[in-house]
């Protein structure tokens, strides 16, 4: 670890630093925080009720339950109609994710089913085959169980998984109903591309997509780009 030292400022130059534009710090500015989602969306965001993660989280995941959050929002169908949704994720995140389905929400981008994996019983091939768009799952990496999944930390978020394929490094396709998909030059609704709503709304909150992956994963979205 690298340690730097702090020297004082004199007072006189702290005073003329305070007015004078070539003493302004030339570190960039910090991005504007995303601002609040808008009422139609209907969040509601609450600590997770006991019991509610199941499987889902065991000794030895990376976040401790409390660090979770419950987030309950509206989304726009594939029927046209708005449902309500729910996913967990990290409490650090939430803003960000809210600002993402907020726009998602405001451009009608369809999304299939929004529900805890803890429906499914932690089983993410179960998830994906029900098009569930979630977030937190502490699992190890679908078709690289070798690594731990960015779910298992709640930063990371699986939108339309059978719209949306993840093609290992194996070439296989997960789900196996995605691979109607892999064309991407074709969209259908609630398919991701470069440039639409949802990429650029995670961009805006400085996440990454694997859509540009070498193995490609157009579901997933994360913090870290892991």
């Amino acid at each position: 670890m690298r340690h730097t030292s702090t020297v004082p400022v004199p007072a006189a130059v702290a005073v003329l630093c305070a007015t004078a534009l070539s003493c302004t710090s030339p570190g960039p500015a910090p991005a504007p925080r995303p601002k609040a989602p808008s009422p139609e969306l209907g969040a509601r965001v609450t600590a997770v009720p006991p019991g509610a993660l199941g499987v889902t989280h065991r000794a030895g995941c990376p976040v401790p339950v409390d660090r979770l959050r419950l987030i309950r929002m509206n989304h726009w169908g594939f029927d046209g109609k708005v449902h309500r949704g729910e996913m967990v994720a990290h409490e650090r995140v939430v803003r960000p994710l809210l600002h993402v389905f907020d726009k998602a929400f405001e451009a009608k981008f369809p999304i299939r089913r929004m529900r805890v994996t803890a429906a499914y019983a932690g089983d993410d091939d179960a998830s994906m085959a029900a098009d569930n768009t979630s977030a937190f799952n502490c699992r190890r990496v679908t078709g690289d169980p070798g690594r731990l999944s960015r779910h298992s930390y709640g930063d990371a978020v699986d939108i339309n998984p059978v719209e949306n394929p993840y093609v290992d490094r194996d070439g296989d396709v997960h789900p196996p109903a995605a691979s109607a998909h892999l064309d991407r030059d074709h969209p259908a609704p609630g398919v991701i591309r470069a440039g639409d709503v949802v990429t650029r709304a995670f961009r805006e909150v400085g996440w990454h997509w694997g859509g540009r992956w070498s193995n490609p994963d157009y579901q997933h979205f994360s913090e870290t780009g892991g």
